[in-house]
């Protein structure tokens, strides 16, 4: 059953410039049949929102900032959620914002058994982003904007793309191998979507796109490490992946 979301964007603090990507994404999740956006739109900095906020159909909410220092979009958009909840028109959320302020909104909501998805910059602080079911970062989508043929500005594409792509670490590696053991067979076989949703579970923010790779198998497959077989299913017509940590090769020294 495909998820209704209601996709509600802290439009204080998100920039716009890849909002066409970002509900491309969003679209991989579920349908988005509410689409709002918070902020004070009398404020000229969110000017460069009204320009696509027609063309994706995202409904702008007017907030104004009623006292110096306090973010009263954060708090609209939490009360429009509850809101929303209590509807039941939804099954589940995507906040999109960089703000911990939602951490415990998220909380919430699944405790409430909603789906919940954020996105946000990678400065996004870590208790919002183990709040959520999953965690995508803008800069993956921006990567991706970069990496289109519709894309014609070449003139610092590549150096924007290594630093917004992070190097897989011996940490990271440890992480997978711990997670290939979880879920694997007698002999040490573990089957790619069961690793891909644990590791999901375990930690929100993973994505193979982190690492430069569109998928989790050429990732795992440029891990030396991990050895990867191709089975065919029960029926043919598909092949299955299967991934195992290699036995580390013991030498015996000579005496």
């Amino acid at each position: 059953m495909e998820l209704n979301l209601a996709v509600l964007i802290d439009g204080d603090n998100i920039p716009s410039a890849y909002v066409k990507e970002m509900m491309e994404e969003i679209a991989k999740y579920g349908n988005p049949t509410i689409k709002r956006i918070y902020g004070d739109w009398t404020n000229p900095r969110l000017g460069k929102w009204k320009n696509v906020l027609l063309e994706n159909a995202i409904t702008p909410i007017q907030q104004y900032g009623y006292t110096q220092g306090k973010n009263a979009t954060d708090s609209a958009m939490i009360i429009d959620a509850m809101d929303v909840l209590y509807s039941g028109k939804v099954n589940g959320f995507c906040l999109v914002s960089s703000d911990s302020d939602f951490t415990r909104l998220a909380t919430r909501l699944r405790e409430a058994g909603m789906q919940v998805y954020g996105i946000g910059e990678k400065k996004t602080p870590n208790p919002f982003i183990v709040a959520c079911d999953k965690f995508i970062y803008i800069e993956i989508l921006k990567n991706q904007s970069q990496d289109s043929p519709d894309n014609t500005d070449e003139t610092n594409g590549d150096s924007e793309n290594k630093s917004t792509i992070d190097k897989i670490t011996a940490k990271d590696i440890r992480f997978i191998a711990a997670t290939i053991d979880d879920v694997a067979d007698d002999d040490g076989w573990a089957f790619l979507g069961d690793v891909g949703s644990l590791l999901q579970k375990k930690q929100p923010n993973f994505d193979s796109r982190n690492y430069g790779f569109q998928k989790l198998t050429p990732l795992i497959s440029s891990i030396s490490s991990v050895e990867v077989e191709r089975r065919e299913d029960s029926k043919g017509r598909k092949k299955l992946i299967y991934v195992k940590i290699k036995e580390k090769k013991h030498h015996r020294s000579k005496k």
